[in-house]
Protein backbone atom coordinates (compact mmCIF):
# COMPACT_ATOMS: atom_id res chain seq x y z
CA UNK A 1 0.00 0.00 0.00
CA UNK A 2 3.06 2.47 1.09
CA UNK A 3 4.40 1.68 -2.16
CA UNK A 4 1.75 2.24 -4.18
CA UNK A 5 0.67 5.45 -3.11
CA UNK A 6 4.52 6.48 -3.30
CA UNK A 7 4.31 6.06 -7.15
CA UNK A 8 1.11 7.42 -7.36
CA UNK A 9 1.73 10.87 -5.55
CA UNK A 10 5.57 11.17 -6.17
CA UNK A 11 7.06 8.89 -8.57
CA UNK A 12 10.35 6.99 -8.44
CA UNK A 13 11.99 9.34 -5.61
CA UNK A 14 9.34 9.06 -3.03
CA UNK A 15 9.41 5.43 -3.82
CA UNK A 16 12.78 5.54 -3.04
CA UNK A 17 12.09 7.31 -0.03
CA UNK A 18 9.76 4.97 1.47
CA UNK A 19 11.78 1.71 0.42
CA UNK A 20 14.72 3.30 2.33
CA UNK A 21 12.70 4.12 5.32
CA UNK A 22 11.58 0.27 5.31
CA UNK A 23 14.64 -0.69 5.02
CA UNK A 24 16.29 0.98 8.40
CA UNK A 25 13.03 -0.29 10.15
CA UNK A 26 13.92 -3.79 9.63
CA UNK A 27 17.58 -3.26 10.31
CA UNK A 28 16.57 -1.85 13.54
CA UNK A 29 14.23 -4.62 14.34
CA UNK A 30 17.63 -7.01 13.24
CA UNK A 31 19.51 -5.39 15.63
CA UNK A 32 17.62 -5.41 18.33
CA UNK A 33 16.80 -9.52 18.10
CA UNK A 34 20.49 -9.61 18.31
CA UNK A 35 20.51 -7.85 21.76
CA UNK A 36 19.61 -10.58 24.04
CA UNK A 37 20.07 -10.24 27.70
CA UNK A 38 21.51 -13.27 30.13
CA UNK A 39 19.33 -13.07 33.43
CA UNK A 40 22.67 -14.87 34.82
CA UNK A 41 24.65 -11.75 34.71
CA UNK A 42 21.54 -9.56 36.52
CA UNK A 43 23.05 -8.61 40.05
CA UNK A 44 26.03 -7.02 41.38
CA UNK A 45 29.32 -8.32 41.32
CA UNK A 46 32.63 -7.17 43.19
CA UNK A 47 36.03 -8.75 42.79
CA UNK A 48 38.01 -9.60 45.77
CA UNK A 49 39.23 -6.97 48.13
CA UNK A 50 35.28 -6.07 48.78
CA UNK A 51 35.95 -2.82 48.89
CA UNK A 52 34.75 -1.36 45.75
CA UNK A 53 31.07 -1.64 44.68
CA UNK A 54 28.63 0.23 42.26
CA UNK A 55 25.77 2.34 43.72
CA UNK A 56 25.79 5.79 45.74
CA UNK A 57 28.99 4.56 47.88
CA UNK A 58 31.53 4.71 44.90
CA UNK A 59 30.16 7.83 42.90
CA UNK A 60 28.72 10.79 43.76
CA UNK A 61 27.09 12.84 41.08
CA UNK A 62 25.44 15.58 42.96
CA UNK A 63 28.89 16.69 44.15
CA UNK A 64 30.36 15.35 41.07
CA UNK A 65 33.27 13.63 42.68
CA UNK A 66 34.21 9.78 43.68
CA UNK A 67 34.68 8.36 47.26
CA UNK A 68 37.62 6.90 47.50
CA UNK A 69 37.88 3.24 48.74
CA UNK A 70 40.55 1.80 50.79
CA UNK A 71 41.74 -1.08 48.43
CA UNK A 72 41.30 -1.45 44.42
CA UNK A 73 39.22 -3.24 43.17
CA UNK A 74 36.09 -3.42 40.60
CA UNK A 75 32.47 -3.80 40.66
CA UNK A 76 30.02 -4.41 37.98
CA UNK A 77 26.27 -4.41 38.08
CA UNK A 78 23.68 -5.21 35.45
CA UNK A 79 19.76 -5.14 35.66
CA UNK A 80 17.14 -7.41 33.76
CA UNK A 81 15.67 -4.44 31.90
CA UNK A 82 19.20 -4.09 29.90
CA UNK A 83 20.87 -1.33 32.24
CA UNK A 84 24.77 -1.40 33.71
CA UNK A 85 27.14 0.05 35.59
CA UNK A 86 30.37 -0.18 36.23
CA UNK A 87 33.40 1.03 39.49
CA UNK A 88 37.14 0.62 38.63
CA UNK A 89 39.61 1.30 41.18
CA UNK A 90 42.79 0.39 39.63
CA UNK A 91 46.88 1.01 41.15
CA UNK A 92 48.84 0.34 38.37
CA UNK A 93 52.79 -0.27 39.41
CA UNK A 94 55.83 1.32 37.84
CA UNK A 95 58.64 -1.48 38.61
CA UNK A 96 61.54 0.73 37.87
CA UNK A 97 60.21 3.80 40.29
CA UNK A 98 57.89 1.99 43.65
CA UNK A 99 57.03 5.66 44.63
CA UNK A 100 55.44 6.44 41.31
CA UNK A 101 52.47 4.32 41.75
CA UNK A 102 49.67 5.95 39.55
CA UNK A 103 45.69 4.99 40.63
CA UNK A 104 43.10 5.46 38.45
CA UNK A 105 38.85 5.57 39.48
CA UNK A 106 36.91 5.32 36.74
CA UNK A 107 32.74 5.61 37.07
CA UNK A 108 30.66 4.49 33.39
CA UNK A 109 26.82 3.36 33.57
CA UNK A 110 24.67 2.92 30.77
CA UNK A 111 22.92 -0.14 28.21
CA UNK A 112 24.47 -3.82 28.19
CA UNK A 113 23.77 -6.77 25.83
CA UNK A 114 24.68 -10.23 24.50
CA UNK A 115 25.48 -10.03 21.07
CA UNK A 116 24.84 -13.06 18.90
CA UNK A 117 28.88 -14.72 19.36
CA UNK A 118 28.65 -14.60 23.14
CA UNK A 119 30.66 -11.18 23.13
CA UNK A 120 29.05 -9.13 26.30
CA UNK A 121 29.11 -5.05 24.77
CA UNK A 122 28.41 -2.03 27.29
CA UNK A 123 27.55 0.91 26.09
CA UNK A 124 28.28 4.08 28.31
CA UNK A 125 25.73 7.11 28.12
CA UNK A 126 28.68 9.47 26.93
CA UNK A 127 28.38 12.75 29.61
CA UNK A 128 28.29 10.77 32.47
CA UNK A 129 31.67 9.00 32.67
CA UNK A 130 34.21 9.65 35.12
CA UNK A 131 37.68 9.41 35.62
CA UNK A 132 40.13 10.62 38.15
CA UNK A 133 43.93 9.78 38.12
CA UNK A 134 46.49 10.52 40.27
CA UNK A 135 50.34 10.10 39.29
CA UNK A 136 52.29 11.06 41.93
CA UNK A 137 55.19 11.41 39.76
CA UNK A 138 53.79 13.76 36.87
CA UNK A 139 51.44 15.69 38.93
CA UNK A 140 52.83 16.00 42.12
CA UNK A 141 50.39 18.34 43.63
CA UNK A 142 46.79 17.31 42.06
CA UNK A 143 44.44 14.53 40.40
CA UNK A 144 43.24 15.16 36.94
CA UNK A 145 39.48 14.61 36.89
CA UNK A 146 37.82 14.67 33.78
CA UNK A 147 35.06 12.91 31.69
CA UNK A 148 35.04 9.40 30.40
CA UNK A 149 33.75 7.58 27.95
CA UNK A 150 34.61 3.93 26.32
CA UNK A 151 32.24 1.69 24.74
CA UNK A 152 33.71 -1.86 26.45
CA UNK A 153 34.03 -5.42 25.18
CA UNK A 154 34.35 -8.52 26.62
CA UNK A 155 35.23 -11.38 24.02
CA UNK A 156 33.18 -13.82 26.23
CA UNK A 157 31.87 -14.27 29.90
CA UNK A 158 30.99 -17.26 32.46
CA UNK A 159 28.99 -17.46 35.38
CA UNK A 160 29.59 -20.24 37.47
CA UNK A 161 29.67 -21.46 41.07
CA UNK A 162 32.96 -20.91 43.31
CA UNK A 163 33.89 -23.85 44.71
CA UNK A 164 36.18 -21.93 47.64
CA UNK A 165 33.60 -19.15 48.16
CA UNK A 166 30.18 -20.83 47.50
CA UNK A 167 28.81 -17.84 45.42
CA UNK A 168 28.37 -17.22 42.01
CA UNK A 169 31.19 -16.19 39.76
CA UNK A 170 31.50 -13.92 37.46
CA UNK A 171 34.93 -14.58 34.94
CA UNK A 172 35.60 -11.59 32.13
CA UNK A 173 37.34 -11.71 29.22
CA UNK A 174 38.73 -8.79 27.61
CA UNK A 175 38.31 -8.23 23.41
CA UNK A 176 41.75 -10.39 22.94
CA UNK A 177 40.87 -13.33 25.18
CA UNK A 178 42.49 -11.94 28.10
CA UNK A 179 40.73 -12.61 31.46
CA UNK A 180 39.69 -9.96 34.31
CA UNK A 181 40.41 -10.69 37.92
CA UNK A 182 36.91 -12.57 38.77
CA UNK A 183 34.32 -11.45 40.50
CA UNK A 184 31.84 -12.50 42.86
CA UNK A 185 27.64 -12.05 43.43
CA UNK A 186 27.55 -9.89 46.29
CA UNK A 187 23.66 -9.13 45.99
CA UNK A 188 21.14 -10.55 43.33
CA UNK A 189 19.53 -7.17 43.15
CA UNK A 190 21.97 -4.06 41.20
CA UNK A 191 23.02 -1.81 43.55
CA UNK A 192 23.28 1.45 40.97
CA UNK A 193 22.27 4.68 40.80
CA UNK A 194 19.59 6.04 38.41
CA UNK A 195 20.29 4.57 35.45
CA UNK A 196 19.04 7.98 33.10
CA UNK A 197 21.62 10.74 32.15
CA UNK A 198 23.23 12.01 35.24
CA UNK A 199 24.89 15.00 34.22
CA UNK A 200 23.52 16.09 30.90
CA UNK A 201 25.54 18.61 28.87
CA UNK A 202 25.39 20.21 25.17
CA UNK A 203 27.92 17.61 23.68
CA UNK A 204 29.62 14.44 24.91
CA UNK A 205 33.02 15.15 24.08
CA UNK A 206 34.96 17.07 26.78
CA UNK A 207 36.47 20.25 26.06
CA UNK A 208 40.45 20.89 27.10
CA UNK A 209 38.39 24.03 29.39
CA UNK A 210 36.34 21.37 30.94
CA UNK A 211 39.58 19.24 31.62
CA UNK A 212 41.24 22.26 33.18
CA UNK A 213 38.32 22.80 35.54
CA UNK A 214 38.54 19.25 36.55
CA UNK A 215 41.77 19.15 38.09
CA UNK A 216 41.71 18.73 41.99
CA UNK A 217 43.80 19.62 44.86
CA UNK A 218 45.97 16.38 45.53
CA UNK A 219 44.92 16.29 49.19
CA UNK A 220 41.84 14.43 48.42
CA UNK A 221 43.88 11.91 47.34
CA UNK A 222 47.17 12.02 49.69
CA UNK A 223 45.69 8.77 51.35
CA UNK A 224 44.20 6.77 48.49
CA UNK A 225 47.90 6.93 46.60
CA UNK A 226 49.23 6.06 49.69
CA UNK A 227 47.69 2.89 50.38
CA UNK A 228 48.19 1.68 46.50
CA UNK A 229 51.97 2.52 47.28
CA UNK A 230 52.35 0.43 50.69
CA UNK A 231 50.32 -2.62 48.51
CA UNK A 232 53.04 -2.42 45.79
CA UNK A 233 55.93 -1.50 48.32
CA UNK A 234 54.74 -4.97 50.08
CA UNK A 235 55.04 -6.64 46.48
CA UNK A 236 58.52 -5.11 45.95
CA UNK A 237 60.20 -5.80 49.17
CA UNK A 238 59.47 -9.77 48.25
CA UNK A 239 60.60 -9.35 44.76
CA UNK A 240 63.93 -8.18 45.91
CA UNK A 241 64.20 -10.86 48.83
CA UNK A 242 63.54 -13.28 45.84
CA UNK A 243 66.44 -12.23 43.46
CA UNK A 244 69.28 -11.71 46.91
CA UNK A 245 68.12 -15.34 47.93
CA UNK A 246 68.71 -16.79 43.72
CA UNK A 247 71.84 -14.45 43.75
CA UNK A 248 73.24 -16.46 47.25
CA UNK A 249 71.97 -19.83 45.89
CA UNK A 250 73.82 -19.56 42.58
CA UNK A 251 77.12 -18.01 45.07
CA UNK A 252 77.03 -21.41 47.26
CA UNK A 253 76.93 -23.26 43.95
CA UNK A 254 79.48 -21.90 42.31
CA UNK A 255 81.51 -22.36 45.27
CA UNK A 256 80.58 -25.89 46.35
Amino acid sequence: MLVQSAVRDGGLPSLLSVLAAIFVVCVTLCAADERKIDSDLVGTWVSKSEKVKTGPNFYDPKKDEFNEPSLPGMSYSFSKDGHYEEALYRAIANPSKPDCTKAILQFQHGTWYVAENGSLILEPIKVDGRQQVSDPCKHDDHSIYSRYNQTELFKKYEVREDSYHKKKRLDLYQFDGSPVNAMLLNDENPSMLPTTTLNPMTSATTAPSRIKRGVVPARRHRRRTTVAKEGMGAADRWWWLGVIMTSAGGLMLFYS
